[in-house]
């Protein structure tokens, strides 16, 4: 598996994300290609509550506090970059690892 989909940034990590908005359940459903993980979101794509809950979810996830984590790049896309504060690396990608089906 490869963890590209996770790359150091100032004093966080970016990570790069397919969304999928509209699910039942929000969680991570695998890798997409070779940079990015597949995340399904229980939210709909208005308004910002897809990317809202994208950001509460992968902050959740790596242990960062929910306001570190925003959307830094495809606001209005399903392919996204989010920012995470106050993670380094490893620990994002040991947690993100731990949940990938």
């Amino acid at each position: 598996m490869s963890s590209d989909f996770v790359v150091p940034k100032d004093d966080g990590v970016l990570v790069r994300l397919r969304v999928s908005p509209g699910a039942r359940s929000t969680g991570l459903q695998g890798t997409y290609g070779e940079e990015a993980l597949k995340l399904r979101v229980a939210a709909p794509p208005v308004g910002g509550k897809a990317n809202a809950e994208a950001e509460r979810f992968l902050a959740g996830l790596v242990g960062a506090a929910p306001a570190e984590a925003r959307v830094v790049k495809g606001l209005t896309a399903r392919d996204k970059t989010v920012f995470v504060g106050g993670v380094d690396v490893a620990r994002a990608r040991g947690a993100i690892s731990s949940h990938l089906p």
